[in-house]
């Protein structure tokens, strides 16, 4: 399919900025300069946040006795006690990305479905490395099990979701090789949602090589965030890198996942839905035809995103009845 006509006048935008030296691919900047730029493009993504949800913050303990924030979602027309809630974790690669630069997605979410949501940070490297983000998230899942019964949160109905490598933190939570309960109060979720996520550092697809410049995300860029974040190209093999590689062969919990198809990742996302249904998973899979990647994040600039987020709320609604 064609690209979305408002997406591609977005992308014909990005690349006249480029063209004229206005804007500059992230992998050509430092550190510094991709958070700020990551940081304004929310504002340009989807500039009218939705009214109507109450957010709080809370200081989520980590186990080398640091703390991140958490920010906590509710829409007016969520359940006060025994809310089922999705813990989210937003994108960014592991380098660049806050709770403010998706503060949309998780205003959006618990507006169309009437869950609560939990958004923790996550610290980010190259400060820190991996596994960092990874034990961050299995602490934050850890807190949400403990906090669930005061923050008035059903510990029975919790799905775990994110896009990009926020998705991979995720699937990592879902699945039966993680360490999460061990030193804390056991995680499991009912179900993930997953936002093209990262899911194979190992491999190159032809995604890759098809839209790997000139669609938003670019292969050079996630090159980029590997570097930040990774040692060594050997732990491009660690399975907490790259999910495809996990070792456990039991079904997994429920997984909805949604993948652009103008997107480096698009390939290894449907390699993954692949992967669950081969492990007898119930998986809802679909290639979202003429968008790109981010495109949760893109409300102010296509329709269609709206639709997305309906469709969410109606398999999160089936999923915790």
């Amino acid at each position: 399919m064609p690209l979305d006509p408002d997406v591609e006048a977005f992308l014909e935008l990005v690349e006249l900025g480029k063209m004229t030296g206005k804007a500059v691919p992230m992998h050509q900047l430092s550190v510094e300069q991709a958070r700020r730029e990551f940081e304004l493009s929310a504002e340009l993504l989807d500039p009218e946040l939705p009214r109507g949800i109450e957010i709080q913050s809370y200081r989520v303990p980590l186990r080398d006795g640091e703390s991140i924030e958490a920010r906590f979602y509710r829409g007016v027309l969520s359940e006060k006690e025994k809310c089922p809630v999705i813990l989210y974790f937003h994108g960014g690669g592991y380098v660049v990305g806050s709770l403010d630069s998706h503060a949309c997605v998780c205003r959006r979410l618990a507006l169309a479905s009437g869950f609560a949501v939990l958004a923790p940070a996550y610290r980010l490297a190259p400060e820190h490395r991996f596994p960092t983000a990874v034990e961050d998230a299995e602490d934050a899942a850890g807190w949400l099990v403990e906090q669930a019964e005061q923050l008035g949160l059903d510990k029975e109905r919790v799905i775990v979701g994110g896009d990009s490598a926020g998705a991979t933190l995720a699937t990592l939570l879902a699945s039966g090789s993680g360490s999460v309960g061990t030193q804390r109060t056991a995680f499991r979720p009912t179900g993930q949602l997953l936002f093209y996520p990262v899911t194979d550092a190992s491999s190159v697809y032809e995604s890759f090589r098809e839209y790997g410049e000139g669609y938003l995300l670019e292969s050079e860029t996630m090159d980029w965030f590997y570097q930040h974040y990774l040692d060594s190209s050997a732990q491009r093999l660690d399975w907490r890198v790259s999910p495809l590689l996990e070792p456990v062969k039991a079904c997994p919990v429920p997984a909805y996942i949604r993948v652009a198809e103008y997107d480096p990742l698009r390939d290894e996302g449907k390699f993954y839905a692949d992967a669950l249904w081969g492990k007898g998973g119930e998986v809802d899979f679909e290639v979202m035809e003429g968008l790109t990647h981010d495109f949760l994040r893109m409300s102010g600039v296509t329709d269609r995103v709206q639709g997305i987020y309906s469709d969410v709320a109606d398999w999160l609604k089936a999923r915790c009845k």
